[in-house]
């Protein structure tokens, strides 16, 4: 019987609003480059499986300038390509797009999806302890707070608190303790593959992807759920 979930936030219990592909396509037509935020989904959606994939190698913030500069165009590079744009810049400009892009950051805002608040209460209902897992580097608090996950939230545990990103073991761990339950009676929920499903099983923990977006078809090892409202069929 599952006593315990733990989350991930972006793209799976919240979002940017305005979207991210809103934010890249203005700031590419700042630099000549018309796409539509509809053609810059498929990019952003490999370049953030990309860079998961990095940051499970490990955590850019601890690489030296020069690396971080590599995945940052290699990002941008990703983003460009799947949207078709024949990509002939220098790499000094994909970094160019990415830092103007960093600028417009603070004037996104985080939004729930519409399935959260109605699932949490769900699980609350049947006295599940439930905690958020994030990498962000930052003190999700008053965040939380105004989105109005304090009634349904036990604990949060950041990489920053912890000083490890996903899939490292040891931020799943600290959720275990805060939570007080073992592996056993576990359930993680995420949107990327290598830091939420191979870093929760590295922790004992049972995995669930969920794909919002149904780009994780070839996933067979998990289960993979398209809404929140879904986890009711793995509380047993």
């Amino acid at each position: 019987m599952i006593k315990a979930i733990f989350f991930d936030w972006f793209n799976t219990l919240a979002y940017y609003r305005p979207s991210r592909e809103e934010l890249q396509s203005q700031v590419l037509e700042e630099f000549g480059i018309e796409v539509s935020p509809q053609q810059l989904i498929p990019g952003i959606i490999a370049a953030d499986r990309m860079y998961s994939e990095e940051s499970a190698i490990s955590p850019l913030r601890q690489r030296s300038q020069e690396e971080q500069a590599r995945v940052l165009s290699r990002y941008q590079t990703t983003v460009l390509v799947e949207a078709g744009v024949e990509v002939s810049v220098e790499p000094e400009m994909l970094l160019r797009i990415m830092n103007r892009a960093q600028q417009l950051v603070p004037g996104m805002e985080f939004v729930l999806y519409d399935d959260v608040l109605p699932a949490m209460k769900m699980l609350k209902e049947q006295d599940l302890i439930m905690g958020l897992l994030t990498n962000l580097d930052r003190d999700m608090k008053p965040l939380c707070s105004r989105l109005g996950l304090d009634p349904y939230l036990s604990f949060i545990v950041t990489s920053g608190e912890v000083g490890v990103d996903k899939p490292h073991p040891s931020i799943f761990q600290a959720a275990l303790r805060q939570a007080g339950v073992d592996a056993s009676v576990a359930l993680h929920v995420g949107d990327q593959y290598q830091s939420a499903v191979i870093g929760a099983k590295g922790a004992g923990i049972r995995p669930i992807l969920i794909d919002r977006r149904d780009v994780f078809s070839e996933i067979s090892d998990c289960p993979r759920i398209r809404h929140l409202s879904q986890l009711a069929d793995y509380l047993d």
